[in-house]
């Protein structure tokens, strides 16, 4: 037989398995026998009366408050990714978050990822990917077109001192793109 102190024998442990049930049912036996004395909370009734009160209170007026808040904050973020980066469609993205509000949060997705898109339609359209806030901001001249856009670089080019022949075939890629979106405006127009 194993006489390690730190392993009991079987009797050891039924005796000790006896002894906690028997508590357990002497404090059973007792609890029941002066229920007046159990209570089921540790503060008095009027205590409680006035905590529920509080929060009730605070379940009714504050949480709905904090609740639109945050509902309302999230559905802006797409408006302030947009102003942040001088989405050029600012306003659109702004009225579709607006509307994302009103419809639930449906169009909330497609706020988001159109505030953190590239617009190259936009710039091929307009001759720049920046709202038009950008260049205030920054002091610079805001683009009229995207043709003048690129003679002003050019003219910074040459101002800058680069060499003839590099500005010489800017100026020849330069007809070639004019003659061409001239053709397609002519099409367009038939």
């Amino acid at each position: 037989m194993n006489s390690s102190p730190y392993v009991p024998d079987a009797a050891r442990r039924a005796r000790h398995a006896s002894r906690t049930i028997a508590v357990v049912l002497l404090v059973a036996v007792w609890s029941l026998a002066w229920p007046a004395d159990a209570h089921a909370s540790l503060m008095s009734p009027e205590v409680e009366d006035a905590m529920a009160m509080y929060l009730s209170y605070f379940i009714v007026f504050f949480v709905p408050v904090v609740l639109i808040t945050l509902f309302w904050m999230v559905h802006v973020l797409p408006e302030k990714i947009a102003h942040k980066r001088h989405h050029p469609q600012f306003e659109a993205i702004r009225t579709l978050c607006l509307l994302s509000l009103v419809f639930g949060g449906l169009l909330w997705p497609i706020a988001w990822l159109w505030a953190y898109t590239k617009p190259v339609g936009y710039k091929l359209a307009y001759g720049t990917d920046k709202h038009p806030d950008y260049f205030k901001e920054h002091g610079l001249p805001e683009p009229e077109s995207p043709t003048t856009d690129i003679r002003q670089r050019v003219a910074a080019l040459e101002a800058s001192g680069a060499s003839a022949t590099e500005l010489d075939a800017i100026r020849t890629d330069l007809a070639l793109l004019e003659s061409r979106l001239a053709g397609v405006a002519r099409s367009e127009v038939r």
